[in-house]
């Protein structure tokens, strides 16, 4: 959209003018809290309003009927393409392929722009559904004037509104003028979900075939005039400085126009380095391959993994911050018929999106223009201004298309790195990261340790449960230190405090391991770390207890209800109850927190070869509401082959403070010949909409643990591991 709707002053003329419309015109947008989506007001922008400049355009119809629903949602290819105006168009009845899907331009009066924590659809489930009905009330509202009926003899259909006694029909085009002077409605009615025509239905994508057919713009295919191409080479140990560099060698490459210093502002660590600055890529590549830097070694120099995980093993030994605790669990432990201690070790992981890190940055003066593949637009618009110095309002920002995420571009050192140069240069900027770039500059997900302790009582009953939970902080590596008064992360406890485990005596603890280390939020964040070790030991218990594991967890759970489903349905769906084939274990475990429920049974059998085969993985998903049930399921796939791949393929290691990992030969992705068969089942839950992004991922890994004991009495506690290997 042009930038011009943004940030001047919304009237007719200029809606009609800047966005192709057609004569009258019906414009509807919120204006939004600063604390984000909730209380969000809707208004009318199709006559002159002095208060426009506040507000924003999510529908927009003009008198020859064209459509236009705003995103306001950055695809990386979870479906918000396809989402957010499925929402808008469920309420305006209007299919999709009658409207056109515009991408905003960043902007704080569109709310929460960003895409994270699974919360795209659940976050504007509500606003969305509102918007849409009220401009189909407004609409209805205006036929039933023009023809002198009731509205209670109207409906909408399909972009027309339809009189049911005579059948005649107006188009919304005709009646957008009218329309567009009436109030807005304050509670709009609401469609009955069994009405829904768009929502809960499998249908697809209008993305796929931008994507398939190469129209799809994504941030590495974003050319301007007169843009330059910037490669960096960074410092080999993070937090290195640049002593010297000889730039000779490189200024001699055909093409290459530049080598200045460069840095990477990643909230509040500052990494420097060195760009060439060519024509082309290949050239910026080639200057950057002829470089002789001389760095100074930064904080990290020293770190190797294996000293961090020693030094891991010492913190579980300490108390910690006890996060969360009920009855008296060194009492009930000390008196348990039956102990058990396990500590689980899990990995530091890069996030590895198959679209590197790029942006494209111009500065001129106090204004500056970005396209880039970020997660968070809004927020990193307003980052930008900070870091230049200049008003928010004089950076357009638009966001692409993004070839992955997984909570890497929920950073934007990419985007801040690229305005620092072509402020430098006083030219518009490509920078492209190579593959390596973007495996070892972090940050990455942080590596844990679990310390679990539990006991039975004489009945197999769990009466006392310990986890310990080790953890470098995300919060503080990128925010600053800890308060004295809150010295926990509160983010490495989720789904631990909030189990939905009802054992009477039980004490949770976070225990800060701090590093150097450049860390970021991974897909489901910690969860893909410490549900491995809590579900694996409650598994332990159950085996302890000689009980069915299924229905030990089953037995747990008190209150939440519908956790007691998800098991139930995992029950069902798995044929848990059913016998097995010689040979064969099953393993079972869910996981519930802030993104959202789900839950795995994976089968294995042992191979004649060696080693275990994974034959079959059943996930079951709680998500409310499903807006299109096939993309659900997707993206339930799409998290256990993720979790697959961390499960069984590579870690992040370092030594000398450097990653030893730099690229797919040492960090490998789970091919399509090793992923087993994934049945995925939607359950039914309550009517708003949950997460689903990220559900899917947690409960793989111990699922898969669970199962490998079942058939082979071998317990998994270290991620990751060959499965060829186990016996």
């Amino acid at each position: 959209m042009n930038p011009e709707i943004q940030d001047k002053p919304l009237n007719r003329r200029r809606f009609i003018r800047l966005s192709g419309l057609s004569g009258a015109v019906l414009a509807l947008g919120f204006s939004f809290p600063a604390t984000g989506q909730e209380g969000a007001t809707l208004h009318n922008l199709s006559e002159d309003i002095p208060a426009a400049r506040e507000l924003n355009p999510f529908i927009l119809i003009d008198a020859s009927g064209k459509i236009t629903l705003m995103l306001h949602k950055p695809d990386m290819g979870q479906g918000t393409y396809h989402a957010m105006p499925a929402i808008l168009a469920e309420e305006l009845e209007v299919r999709l392929d009658q409207v056109v899907i515009q991408p905003a331009v960043a902007h704080k009066k569109y709310g929460d722009m960003g895409v994270g924590g699974s919360n795209s659809v659940k976050g504007s489930w509500d606003t969305l559904r509102k918007a849409g009905a009220a401009a189909r009330e407004m609409l209805t509202k205006a036929a039933a004037r023009q023809w002198n009926v009731p509205e209670s003899d109207l409906y909408a259909r399909e972009g027309k509104i339809y009189h049911k006694p005579s059948g005649k029909s107006l188009g919304y085009g005709e009646l957008v003028e009218a329309a567009g002077k009436l109030p807005v409605p304050k509670e709009p009615k609401l469609k009955d979900p069994k009405d829904f025509r768009l929502v809960g239905k499998s249908t697809q994508r209008p993305d796929v075939p931008l994507k398939v057919d190469g129209t799809a713009q994504f941030g590495i295919d974003v050319k301007i005039p007169g843009m330059l191409y910037a490669s960096i080479e960074r410092s080999p140990a993070y937090h290195g400085k640049v002593r010297d560099f000889d730039d000779a060698a490189a200024k001699a490459v055909p093409g290459v126009k530049h080598v200045l210093k460069a840095e990477r502002k990643l909230n509040k660590n500052v990494f420097e380095g060195v760009a060439v600055v060519a024509d082309n890529y290949y050239a910026a590549t080639q200057g950057r391959k002829a470089l002789r830097i001389i760095w100074e070694d930064g904080a990290a120099a020293g770190v190797n993994t294996s000293a961090m995980y020693a030094r891991f093993r010492e913190l579980a030994r300490t108390e910690g911050h006890v996060d969360k605790q009920a009855g008296d669990f060194d009492g009930a432990y000390a008196k348990a018929a039956k102990k058990l201690e396990a500590v689980y070790e899990l990995p530091f992981a890069a996030h590895a999106p198959m679209e590197p890190q790029n942006t494209v940055a111009h500065v001129q003066g106090d204004t500056c223009e970005i396209w880039s593949p970020t997660q968070v637009p809004d927020w990193a618009r307003g980052e930008l201004a900070k870091y230049l110095n200049i008003p928010e309002d004089n950076i357009t920002l638009h966001f692409t298309f993004l070839g992955g995420g997984f909570g890497r571009r929920l950073f934007f050192d990419s985007i801040l790195e690229a305005a620092y140069l072509s402020r430098q240069l006083g030219v518009p900027i490509k920078s492209v990261w190579s593959r390596e770039d973007d495996m070892t500059a972090g940050p990455f997900r942080p590596g844990t340790l679990s310390s679990l302790r539990g006991g039975l009582d004489a009945a197999g009953k769990v009466v006392a449960l310990q986890h310990k939970v080790v953890a470098p902080s995300i919060s503080f590596n990128n925010f600053g230190a800890r308060d004295p008064k809150h010295p926990e992360d509160e983010g490495a406890m989720e789904g631990i405090k909030d189990s939905p485990y009802e054992i009477p005596n039980h004490k949770y603890h976070n225990i800060y391991a701090e590093t150097p280390l450049p860390l970021g939020w991974w897909r489901a964040v910690y969860s893909t770390t410490t549900a491995f070790a809590h579900e694996c030991f409650v598994d332990e218990m159950a085996h302890a207890a000689k009980k069915d594991p299924l229905q030990f967890r089953l037995d747990l759970i008190g209150a939440n209800t519908r956790m007691k489903q998800l098991y139930e349905a995992l029950r069902e769906k798995s044929g848990w109850d059913k016998p097995l084939p010689p040979g064969w274990g099953k393993g079972v475990a869910a996981w519930q927190f802030f993104a959202g429920q789900a839950g795995h049974v994976v089968f294995v059998s042992k191979a004649a070869e060696g080693g275990v085969k994974i034959e079959k993985i059943v996930a079951v998903i709680d998500c409310g509401t499903a807006l299109n049930p096939d993309n659900v399921k997707a993206q339930v796939e799409g998290a256990t082959v993720m979790a697959l791949t961390a499960a069984l393929k590579d870690e992040i290691t370092f030594e000398g403070g450097k990653p030893v990992q730099k690229n797919f030969d040492r960090y490998r992705m789970l091919r399509m010949d090793e992923v087993p068969p994934i049945e995925v089942h939607l359950v039914a839950g309550r009517e708003k909409p949950d997460g689903v992004g990220e559900p899917g991922l947690p409960p793989l890994a111990p699922a898969l643990g669970n199962a490998i004991f079942a058939a082979t009495g071998k317990r998994v506690r270290k991620l990751p591991f060959d499965i060829s290997r186990i016996s």
